[in-house]
């Protein structure tokens, strides 16, 4: 193997996960494991991180999973607890726990909206962190954001817009902090759309159809598995120098 394709190995180091009980957790998982990482799973629906555990562990690699619901602090910290306890160390979050809305902002009430913005936002700070605390040498969190952090598309969205806009300002914030001071480099994907679990609705209705394909230069919804190479650039050595940036995966939306 070359002195380059090595820079994106993970061997011996030891990454979280979270919302990988479904959708792109559990593809960022196996990702991760193949590029040799072992893995902390984490989610509110701990049965269903049984099958993510198996697939990591079908690639030779360790896995334990913790049910945890990223709205709650303690919680994000019982998760940090385990890697260290576990594993022995904690090297990469991946921020990827997460949930969407699809309401008129005129009908959309004070409750929809607190709740897509407290996981979404404030989960992402909370776990990072605890994460963060648990890196004592340095390490790589990557915030999963959304291309509607960075421009609309016509459906409503205003929560969960708003809230992956926070992300990306929050990355921002995090790697001014902690990546020359900690060593943490703190980055963000923004996923343009992805069929999974979250957009199952947006698909099945037809509005991928109209709203969203028009808008890629691909033509296309994005395939399971062209999220990871990014991932494993920026949980890797390969993206050393690399911080505070968002790095957009969307087929070219943002062109149009």
């Amino acid at each position: 193997m070359s002195a380059v394709l090595d820079l994106f190995r993970l061997d011996g180091r030891v990454a979280v996960v979270t919302g990988a009980s479904s959708g792109l957790g559990v593809s960022f998982a196996g990702a991760l494991a193949d590029a040799g990482a072992d893995l902390v799973l984490a989610a509110r629906r701990i049965d269903r991180l049984e099958e993510t555990k198996k697939v990591v562990e079908a690639k030779g690699r360790r896995a334990i999973t913790v049910a945890c619901d990223v709205a709650d602090p303690q919680a994000c910290a019982d998760v940090a607890t385990a890697a260290v306890e576990n594993f022995g160390r904690l090297d990469i979050l991946v921020n990827n726990a997460g949930i969407s809305d699809a309401v008129p902002a005129a009908k959309e009430t004070a409750d929809e909206f607190d709740r897509v913005v407290t996981i979404n936002l404030n989960g992402t700070f909370y776990m990072a962190q605890a994460c963060a605390r648990a890196m004592t040498d340095g390490g790589s969190i990557i915030n999963i954001a959304s291309v509607l952090g960075l421009t609309s598309i016509m459906m409503p969205h205003a929560a969960y817009a708003s809230s992956k806009a926070g992300v990306i300002g929050l990355t921002r914030e995090l790697a001014q902090q902690w990546s020359g001071r900690k060593g943490i480099r703190v980055n963000a994907i923004a996923p343009g759309y992805f069929a999974s679990e979250m957009t199952s609705g947006l698909i099945d209705g037809g509005y991928a159809d109209k709203f969203v394909i028009p808008r890629t230069l691909f033509g296309r919804l994005g395939n399971e598995g062209e999220l990871n190479p990014a991932l494993i650039f920026l949980a890797s050595d390969a993206s050393s120098y690399v911080t505070g940036i968002t790095l957009p995966v969307d087929g070219g939306i943002l062109t149009n």
